[in-house]
């Protein structure tokens, strides 16, 4: 059976004109795989007289995404707007009229993405976003399908490209965070208000939806520990690296014996041997632990207008195939049935126990070590190594820095707390990183 496929497009920035350069580019093997022809019939954008690329046929430029949605000749509506207006306004009405949606709005699907996929549900329709995290690798459809049989232990991961090409710029070209943060606006991998990926933002909306696709457990990106880097120093990189470690910014789930996640975005400190430590640049990476095939490690670009459009097409493809048999509904989007979703305890980030490497900014005189140590040993917090660099002034500190044996994080914290209280002894407030591995 053939047929042509009318799609609906929700935004023509890069993404969405990197789709319609992959449908051109690629169109007659598209349509080889799907058995059917796709077509752009209309395209929604805020201001259709803006000059865009040649790919983009004027012809078909509206500024009315509403009479998109609701255009009945329409069978798949594919949104790359971003935002949660009026992108989820319109993806409810598209849903309500029972049309089919492609969307790569991570943020939306974190934070309202229950309420639509019932709604699909109980609609009977696809809705698709293998965009929505990591970009081009298709880790959705890992978790969907590649591993439907088996039990999901864990999974941690890259999985914003401007953070990890933030730290891979501190790391390889001793710069500042300012100056690499600036290198990523120059290089078009970051915003111009970059809050959201370098807070840790971004990642907690992503790991919500693959808390969901991994373990079926309902999951609001609020109930996700989120530490960005923004702190992170030159000095915290020369430490990392003296003693071994890659500092990365991972978003990582487990599934934990007593039924609750363990769910956090934070800097952590990486075995520089392991596989995340070489993931450099504005690459991504999810690391996925089964129960029963082990460890699998997905890695790729994780933006950028084509991979991102890649996966878009794909999800397109996808829903084509099942509208050309009318087989709707065949695989849930998110891996697990509605009903089978459910609501698990989140554990309590202070209650996480792991190693620490803590960084005070002292005063260099006599005693400042033995009151650091002694308040670390009224919280039980066990020191394994302690270094003191440099040579200070009455203005200028001394860095001690302390790897931690393993130790519950409320115990460092409240440790923290009382040193930094310690002044004019501590001179800075004190940074905690947490190690993996």
């Amino acid at each position: 059976m053939s047929r042509t496929l009318r799609i609906g497009l929700l935004g023509c920035g890069t993404v969405g004109t990197g789709i319609l350069r992959l449908l051109h580019d690629n169109a007659s093997m598209i349509e080889g795989r799907l058995g059917g022809h796709i077509e752009i019939t209309r395209i929604a954008v805020r201001d259709p007289k803006k000059v865009r690329d040649q790919v983009v046929s004027p012809r078909i430029v509206t500024d009315d995404a509403m009479n998109v949605v609701r255009d009945p000749q329409i069978d798949i509506v594919v949104e790359v707007m971003g935002g949660l207006e009026p992108a989820g306004s319109l993806l409810r009405a598209a849903l309500e009229q029972g049309k089919h949606v492609v969307t790569a709005n991570k943020a939306l699907l974190a934070e309202k993405g229950d309420e639509l996929l019932q709604k699909a549900e109980a609609g009977g329709v696809d809705l698709y976003f293998e965009a929505a995290v990591a970009g081009g690798i298709p880790i959705i459809r890992v978790l969907r399908e590649a591993l439907a049989s088996d039990r999901i232990v864990a999974l941690r991961g890259i999985v914003n490209g401007t953070s990890n090409y933030i730290l891979s710029r501190m790391a390889d070209d001793s710069l500042e965070f300012a100056e690499a943060l600036k290198a990523a606006q120059e290089a078009g991998y970051a915003e111009a208000d970059p809050t959201l990926d370098i807070s840790g933002g971004d990642a907690q909306h992503k790991l919500a939806i693959l808390a969901t696709m991994a373990f079926g457990a309902k999951v609001h990106p609020s109930e996700i520990l989120r530490e960005g880097i923004e702190t992170i120093t030159q000095i915290d990189m020369r430490f990392a690296e003296r003693f071994g470690y890659v500092i990365k910014s991972l978003a990582i789930a487990r599934a934990l014996p007593d039924g609750a996640l363990d769910l956090r975005v934070h800097p952590t400190l990486v075995p520089e041997g392991s596989v995340l430590a070489n993931v450099s640049g504005a690459l991504n990476a999810v690391e996925v632990e089964g129960a029963m095939v082990g460890s699998c490690l997905f890695s790729g670009l994780g933006a950028g207008a084509l991979p991102t459009a890649t996966s878009v097409v794909s999800d397109i493809v996808d829903v084509g195939r099942n509208l050309l048999i009318n087989a709707h509904g065949r695989v849930p989007s998110r891996s697990f049935r509605g009903e089978a979703l459910r609501d698990f305890p989140v554990r309590d980030p202070g209650e996480q126990i792991c190693r620490f490497y803590l960084h005070f900014s002292a005063a260099d005189e006599p005693g400042v070590l033995a009151k650091i140590a002694g308040v670390l040993g009224e919280q039980k917090v066990s020191i394994d190594q302690m270094v003191q660099e440099g040579q200070g002034t009455s203005d200028k500190p001394v860095s001690v820095v302390i790897l931690t044996h393993h130790a519950p994080a409320r115990a460092v914290y409240e440790a923290l707390s009382t040193i930094d209280a310690l002044k004019p002894l501590i001179m800075a407030p004190s940074r905690a990183i947490r190690i993996e591995g």
